[in-house]
């Protein structure tokens, strides 16, 4: 994205109709221009993944793209060192990536915090898809979306409605085999892990993760048909 395109993008940004407030969780998403697949392979899904991590922190210790010429061991160290830090942007509780768009389940730590952690995520991954397809221009489809989680109920369906994206979109196609799917936080919740900060506020509302995993599988058809007629609904 040039700097042209993002003082375009800065000037004509609609206004959010939901205000974005701070120790408030929402679900954020967003999908690519033309549906096309962004998310293609290892290489960039790894990418995004490094990228969505290393700006959860207000003010990243160095750019980048000197970060991933570091060891990886010396990265999984500043990624733990951001995820302690006081001066957070947001705390994540859920996250998928799917080919043509991804899906965060977050909570505002620090004020504008969501608007800045998706604006490097956006900025930094466009900017990658384009050297790598040598393109220009715009990748997502303008202003992030964000949906205010008001209650644990919400909460609860919105995150089985993430984990299931791979199994819905057929990416996987049988269900015992979603927690194979190594680019959601799905697996974090079943076996562990520290991505995540947040999904407490999910899985202590269950007796153990087994629970939780029953409670996304007892929903996993009635998604997967509810995405296969959602084109014949009419606005």
């Amino acid at each position: 994205m040039t700097p042209r395109d993002v003082l375009h993008y800065i000037i004509y940004m609609p206004i959010r109709k939901t205000p974005l407030v701070s120790n408030e969780i929402y679900h954020v998403f967003n999908k690519s221009l033309d549906g096309r697949h962004i998310f293609i392979d290892k290489k960039s899904l790894q990418r995004a993944f490094l990228c969505m991590q290393y700006y959860q922190r207000s003010t990243p210790p160095l750019k980048f793209s000197h970060f991933l010429q570091l060891s990886k061991d010396y990265q999984e160290k500043i990624l733990q060192n951001i995820k302690s830090d006081k001066s957070l942007n947001i705390e994540f509780l859920a996250f998928c990536f799917m080919p043509s768009h991804f899906h965060f389940l977050i909570k505002q730590v620090s004020e504008n915090g969501i608007s800045r952690f998706t604006s490097n995520f956006i900025n930094s991954y466009t900017r990658y898809f384009n050297t790598r397809h040598d393109r220009n221009g715009h990748l997502f489809q303008g202003q992030f979306k964000a949906v205010h989680v008001e209650d644990d109920d919400q909460l609860l369906h919105i995150s089985r409605y993430i984990h299931l994206n791979p199994y819905s979109s057929h990416l996987v196609k049988n269900i015992d085999d979603l927690v194979k799917y190594p680019w959601s936080s799905y697996t974090e919740y079943l076996e562990g892990g520290e991505v995540c900060a947040g999904k407490d506020m999910i899985l202590d509302q269950f007796n153990n993760s087994n629970d939780y995993e029953l409670f996304v599988k007892d929903h996993s058809d009635y998604q997967r048909n509810l995405e296969s007629i959602k084109h014949l609904a009419l606005d």
